[in-house]
């Protein structure tokens, strides 16, 4: 007799423990089938110190073929679901097509950036969901401080050297606190012009940082951030982004080359893709994690909708803290609906929240025990150390090594901004030219979105090889993973494109050395296969979004 298939979509948190606790559970009984774009599990809470050089990148970064034994990695997005046919279709990464049967699903596609319809926030802004768009961070900011170092123009110094954050919550807090951190280390090393500093923004149309937490913890990340010289402006956000810069909701117009997006996150466009019942994008599940009518598909993390039984009427957040114990759940009951066990509705106890902000600081309330400084700072990386399911040793010994050698800060241009474009469905990979396609599509298969239109040789935007630099800036807020709440919604933001070098050119500009000129001897015209940009989403701003 053949064994049953299992097949998990997504590697996420939910994703990957839901393989790690099966392949316990079935002991060869079962064959386990995960369908990833990437051979890694990322610990995103961690990310933001890979953009600002404290970790290496693949310190955050856990290997799913050497930490799930009996389970097969097959790469590849899906791009649709047969719940009929009991099949689940994907493209590779060559773009080469493929099927999967199964006899039970598992979607835990996770999240993407969430957008909102600000006026050049699709085009000028990056997100910060994946590595690809973090380590295009720490090389933009690297690059902004020392062009800004090489310039005698004063205004134009001080606008390569200003950073703007939108989202305050985690994850645009902690990147606002480690890119402090970061700048200002760079620039004792190489001063800039007299009486010019680094200077991060943090916006949100929240009244506090951290919304979404204690007051206490808000008042503590308030409070650090503001002694570090961020700018923070709560009930402010971008009414619109240009390349120059962004025009903020109280009518000021701050010239920046960096915006970054971080005002939380939104299911992945797959689950929508389903035709079957959803709350806010999300898929409808019970409280066993299966979809009412298909006992033979299941769902976890973000993109379920779980009922919240510690509070009924409500689903729980979008959390790294809730896809790792639903992953956990779902598993056992996946077992169960095969004679092993018994089935468990997913009940949550709250652990508590950590906030890294940098060097020793953090703000945390472990099993409600509110502590601030260095404690806290103790206590948060003590949690993401155990959290983690790999990597233990070689985290620590980054965080030993930053803490008594000078940090190392260089460009090593393998991420340009053309490749991270906010407006994707696949944060996780980077783009590249020419690179698979399906249907005339950029890579992402059914989730990517349509090219933008009027654009030169029919490419979706203007980031070619050829022309000045763009000036895109990194940005972006997920759900920032951390233990405990979800990041603050419903924000407004964007960032402007900033002629990078690299990056993708600003509008209306022509290709190459300069006005009105041809491209470069041997350098690739504009069309449709080199360096694609930004991409439309076809999934559409919801009520609630704004």
């Amino acid at each position: 007799m053949s064994r049953p298939r299992i097949v998990i979509v997504g590697a996420g948190f939910a994703g990957y423990r839901t393989a790690r606790t099966l392949s316990k559970l079935a002991k060869g009984r079962a064959e386990i089938v995960l369908l990833n774009p990437t051979d890694y599990f990322l610990y995103l809470p961690l990310l933001p110190q890979v953009a600002a050089g404290v970790l290496e990148p693949r310190r955050v970064t856990v290997s799913l073929s050497g930490t799930l034994p009996h389970v097969r990695l097959v790469l590849g997005e899906a791009d649709h679901i047969d719940l009929d046919a009991r099949q689940v279709h994907y493209t590779g990464p060559e773009g080469e097509g493929g099927t999967l049967s199964y006899d039970r699903l598992v979607l835990a596609a996770g999240s993407v950036n969430k957008l909102l319809p600000i006026p050049g926030v699709a085009e000028h802004a990056h997100g910060f969901r994946g590595l690809p768009e973090a380590l295009y961070l720490r090389d933009h900011v690297t690059r902004q401080v020392e062009l800004a170092a090489a310039t005698d123009d004063p205004k134009r110094c001080s606008s390569r050297c200003t950073f703007v954050v939108v989202g305050a919550g985690y994850t645009g807090t902690e990147v606002a606190a480690h890119g402090q951190l970061f700048t200002d280390a760079q620039v004792a090393k190489q001063p800039l012009r007299a009486g010019v500093r680094p200077r991060w923004i943090l916006l949100d149309i929240a009244d506090r940082v951290l919304p979404e937490l204690d007051e206490r913890l808000s008042r503590t990340a308030d409070t650090v951030l503001r002694e570090r010289g961020v700018d923070v402006r709560m009930g402010t956000s971008v009414k619109e982004a240009t390349p120059d810069g962004v025009l903020l909701t109280d009518g000021e117009f701050v010239e920046t080359r960096t915006l970054v997006w971080c005002v939380g996150v939104r299911p992945d466009p797959l689950a929508e893709s389903l035709g079957l019942p959803m709350e806010r994008g999300r898929l409808l599940v019970d409280p066993h994690l299966q979809v009412p009518g298909r006992p033979e598909v299941f769902a976890c993390g973000d993109a379920a909708a779980v009922p919240d039984l510690e509070n009924p009427g409500s689903y729980t957040p979008m959390t790294a803290q809730h896809a790792w114990r639903q992953g956990k759940v779902c598993a056992r009951n996946i077992a169960a609906s095969f004679g092993d066990g018994e089935r468990h509705a997913y009940r949550h106890k709250d652990l508590g929240f950590v906030v890294d902000l940098g060097g020793v600081k953090a703000a945390a309330n472990p099993l409600g025990v509110n502590l601030s400084g260095a404690a806290a700072g103790a206590v948060t990386r003590g949690y993401h150390l155990a959290a983690m399911p790999g990597n233990r040793v070689r985290v620590a010994a980054d965080w030993l090594l930053d803490a008594v050698l000078p940090r190392q800060a260089v460009q090593l241009g393998l991420v340009r901004s053309w490749s991270v474009p906010l407006d994707t469905a696949s944060p996780e990979v980077a783009r590249v030219p020419g690179g698979p396609r399906e249907n005339g599509r950029p890579p992402g298969g059914a989730k990517a979105a349509e090219p933008a239109k009027n654009r030169p040789g029919g490419a979706p935007a203007k980031n070619r090889p050829g022309g000045e630099p763009a000036r895109s800036q990194p940005g972006r807020e997920a759900a920032k993973n951390q233990p405990g709440g979800e990041p603050a919604k419903n924000q407004p933001g964007g960032e402007p494109a900033k002629n990078q070098p690299g990056g993708e050119p600003a509008k209306n500009q022509p290709v190459g050395d300069g006005p009105g000129l041809a491209p470069p001897p041997g350098q690739p015209a504009p069309g449709p296969d080199v360096a694609p940009g930004p991409v439309r989403r076809t999934d559409r701003f919801t009520e609630g979004d704004a």
